[in-house]
Parts: structure tokens; C-alpha cells; sequence
């Protein structure tokens, strides 16, 4: 029966795939119809808590304007805040404002602009790798497609996602950061065993429609509301539809 099942469950992707003309990944968890009424309420709270202003434009929580400097910005961000990643980024881009300049970068002294992040080793060698591979494969320019953006040294689905969404309008996945990983789990939406694993399950759970505005809903919500340490269940507007509500730890 598992196999029968598991064959559906294939199929159902395929098709999904076949539909919107590009892979993304399966899920691991059981999405049923139960889970995706919940997951389109959810989306739906969220755009009205966090609306689209009138410009079009968004909060920002990473300081980039261009494909180079939010590829950048987000590699940065892992273990890390933006917070603190901002404070680093106008020394970081004033030094060395495109990839065919930061392949000139000595790594020790990029070490010592990103040392205050953590792992500022493995983050300045894979910058420099970034670099070189844009610069010796793509002419300098960051690439604007799926495949071509995970051959960057240190850009993985999220950073992918982030940046086709953000910097070329193309939405071909969800990225799953530690907010909406947090927020995903808590209200069951995925039994993901880590964020990475978890995009699948709300690719499924959530309808295409909602992939674009769903991580900055969370990211903010995150933020605001349903904290890592201390969730503020009383002021949550999913409340009633969260599994863990006044339960949730960290």
C-alpha cells in the first residue's frame, strides 16, 4: 500500500512539475487536503498582517539593490541576523562592489570585513569561489535561472530562491530560512527533519500563487509574533488554526 502510495504521490508531482514547467522538490511529508486548507488560510492571514504597499514595493531585511549584492547579502545571513549582516555590507561592497572586483579580494582581508558573522572563513572562500565562477562562466553577471545559481559555491535553494525572486521576478521554489521553518513546523505544515528537507512540503502544502509573498510573510511574523523562545500565542492571528498554539517551544 505504502508503494501504491508513494507511486500517487510521484505522479501528482510530475504533474505538477509538467504544469508549471520546472522542478522543484518532492515533499517528505504527508500533504493532504487537511494541510493545504490550512496552509491557504495561513497565506491568506498573513497577506492581510503584512499587505503589499501601494508602490509594490517590500520591506527589505537585507540591504542589496542587484543580483550580485543579494546573492552576497544572503550567503552572509546563515547563522547569522540581518541585522548584523547589514552592518557589514556597505564596507563589503564599497571594497569590492562586483564579482570581476572581489576576485581581486585577498581572503584574509575578507575574513577580517565578515569576521563578525561567524564561519567568516568558509563565507569569504565561498565568495571568492562565487566570484570566480561568475566571472570565468557567466561574464561577471550573477545567473538568473535555477540550475546555473546552484553551481555558486555557498548558494544552496534558499539563497537560489531568494535571489531569482527578489533580484529577476522568477519564483521557482519557497526559501526555507529558521523562521519559516519554525513557523511551518509549529503549525504543521511539515515534518521536515530540517529546513533544507522542509521546501517540498510547502511547495505542495501552498498554492503556487503564494510561493512569491509566503518567506517574507513569515520572516515578518516570525519577527514580530511567533518568536523562537517566547511565541506570543495571545496576539497571534493564527491562533486558532496552530496546532501548537500556547504549547510552541523552541
Amino acid at each position: 500500500m505504502t508503494k501504491v502510495k508513494n507511486k500517487a504521490a510521484d505522479r501528482q508531482h510530475a504533474k505538477r512539475e509538467s504544469q508549471l514547467d520546472f522542478p522543484f522538490p518532492k515533499a517528505v511529508s504527508r500533504i493532504g487536503p487537511v494541510i493545504q486548507a490550512r496552509a491557504a488560510e495561513v497565506a491568506a492571514r498573513l497577506k492581510v498582517a503584512y499587505p503589499i504597499p501601494d508602490d509594490g514595493t517590500r520591506e527589505q531585511f537585507l540591504n542589496f539593490t542587484n543580483p550580485y549584492e543579494c546573492v552576497t547579502a544572503v550567503a552572509l545571513s546563515a547563522q547569522t541576523t540581518d541585522e548584523n549582516v547589514n552592518k557589514v555590507l556597505p564596507t563589503l561592497f564599497e571594497r569590492w562592489p562586483d564579482c570581476a572586483t572581489l576576485i581581486t579580494a585577498d581572503q584574509k582581508e575578507l575574513e577580517k570585513v565578515v569576521h563578525s558573522l561567524g564561519f567568516y572563513r568558509q563565507k569569504a572562500r565561498n565568495l571568492l569561489g562565487m566570484a570566480r565562477v561568475v566571472v570565468d562562466d557567466y561574464d561577471g553577471e550573477i545567473p538568473g535561472n535555477m540550475v546555473d545559481l546552484l553551481r555558486l559555491p555557498g548558494v544552496a535553494r534558499k539563497t537560489a530562491n531568494i535571489v531569482l525572486t527578489e533580484s529577476f521576478g522568477i519564483t521557482q521554489g519557497i526559501a526555507i530560512d529558521t523562521h519559516v521553518y519554525r513557523i511551518s513546523t509549529r503549525l504543521g505544515l511539515t515534518r521536515a527533519k530540517n529546513p533544507a528537507a522542509a521546501e517540498g512540503d510547502l511547495c505542495k502544502a501552498f498554492d503556487y500563487t503564494d510561493w512569491y509573498h509566503i518567506n517574507h510573510n513569515m520572516v515578518a511574523f516570525g519577527r514580530e509574533i511567533c518568536d523562537a523562545r517566547k511565541p506570543l500565542c495571545g496576539k497571534c492571528i493564527l491562533a486558532d488554526i496552530c496546532p501548537s498554539a500556547g504549547t510552541a517551544k523552541d
